[in-house]
């Protein structure tokens, strides 16, 4: 098939790839260079964790995409993955029902090599923590981060090797479509390019570019901080693994020092609804006071470091805190591939698989096309879900 994949961040390229392994002449769609600067892929770093509560359904798509990141470095001849480990803490004893208990109880029945974690370990090996605060967790040493935005022009420029045709500063105005069927897309400058099937892989500019998908989808917005610590060695990868501090309660999570000596702490919570587009697209005043708070708490030595960097991390939400990933019932020829929930990133070996499946009719039944869900209890398991 003649196949145009619209946006070019990690689910439209891993999709695009998949594609054209697949036989169909894929031309990849975005309105920025490449990789897009916006696109919620770009940043320095995103978690490969498969600590997923007691979903194992999650938990087994992480441990396979796990598995194609360490290929990947191979493959590519480039570390886009660090394997340096999730440190997942609480400030109580962990308990049934904690997403870190049923995390640790899942990941040891699935033969991870994991360590139990209390206050004197974390005085010991990770010196930079409050240890008082934080008496109980794990430590999954199969988990890491990997280089996103590196990552996704690594897999832009595959893409292009294999004969996916890019279209870069092409920006999506809108379908072209008859009553009931997608036959091609329409650039903001009139011009037409026909396919037979189109896949949609915009991120939380979902909603916005396609208007019937506004019940489905909510764009949201995180506060991502860079930080340049007075003491870089606390948070060499070794004694700074990647961390939730108590995740589902505060939302915040980070990662060590980087190769440009860079700490990076962001929050994984409800975010602020907006356009991607929106000039409130700014980190604010009270997010960092409250990212300063949390800090203060759990990480004394980084409270007062500088903010090298800020950025405003896009969320396409979905009701349940699945991703949405198949063709339109409505519109034949389009399909879907959205609802990130911010932790999508880490499942980008083999999304592109998922997404081809869909194109191609064969649809992940937990990712289907679900206009029924209500907004409810169903999240992600780390996510925080509550006012900070």
């Amino acid at each position: 098939m003649k196949t145009a994949v619209v946006g070019a961040g990690i689910n439209g390229v891993v999709a695009a790839i998949e594609l054209r392994k697949r036989g169909h002449d894929v031309v990849l769609v975005d309105p920025g260079p490449l990789p897009h600067p916006l696109a919620a892929s770009t940043d320095i770093s995103k978690v490969v964790r498969a600590a997923y509560g007691a979903d194992e359904e999650y938990t087994e798509l992480a441990e396979r995409s796990r598995e194609i990141w360490q290929q990947w470095n191979v493959e590519f001849g480039v570390e886009l993955y660090h394997e340096v480990g999730f440190l997942c803490m609480r400030q109580r004893p962990m308990q049934t029902g904690d997403f870190e208990y049923e995390s640790l109880r899942l990941l040891e029945r699935r033969g991870h090599r994991i360590e139990r974690v209390n206050s004197d370990y974390l005085r010991r090996h990770f010196p930079a923590w409050n240890a008082d605060r934080y008496p109980d967790g794990f430590l999954d040493f199969e988990s890491g981060y990997a280089e996103s935005g590196r990552a996704v022009a690594v897999l832009i420029e595959g893409a292009r090797s294999i004969g996916v045709e890019l279209r870069e500063h092409a920006k999506f105005c809108a379908l072209d479509e008859t009553s009931d069927r997608v036959k091609g897309i329409v650039f903001e400058s009139g011009e037409k390019l026909p396919a037979d099937a189109v896949v949609m892989a915009v991120g939380a500019w979902t909603p916005y570019v396609l208007p019937f998908t506004h019940d489905f989808f909510r764009a949201s917005g995180q506060p991502v901080f860079h930080l340049k610590p007075a003491q870089p060695e606390l948070f060499a990868p070794e004694r700074f693994p990647i961390f939730g501090a108590d995740i589902s309660a505060t939302g915040f999570y980070g990662f060590p020092l980087n190769r440009d000596g860079v700490v990076k702490i962001a929050n994984h919570g409800l975010g602020r609804e907006m356009s991607p587009d929106s000039p409130e697209r700014v980190v604010t005043k009270e997010e960092e006071n409250r990212m300063r708070r949390f800090l203060a708490d759990s990480f004394p030595s980084l409270a007062d470091a500088p903010v090298v960097f800020t950025r405003v991390c896009f969320y396409c939400d979905t009701k349940d805190g699945d991703f949405w990933i198949a063709p339109d019932p409505d519109r034949t020829g389009l399909t879907i591939a959205a609802g990130d929930c911010g932790h999508g990133f880490k499942f980008a070996p083999v999304l592109g698989g998922i997404i081809a499946d869909a194109v191609e009719g064969k649809v992940n039944p937990k990712f289907r096309w679900r206009p029924e869900v209500k907004p409810g209890v169903a999240k992600e398991a780390a996510r925080f879900q509550g006012d900070l």
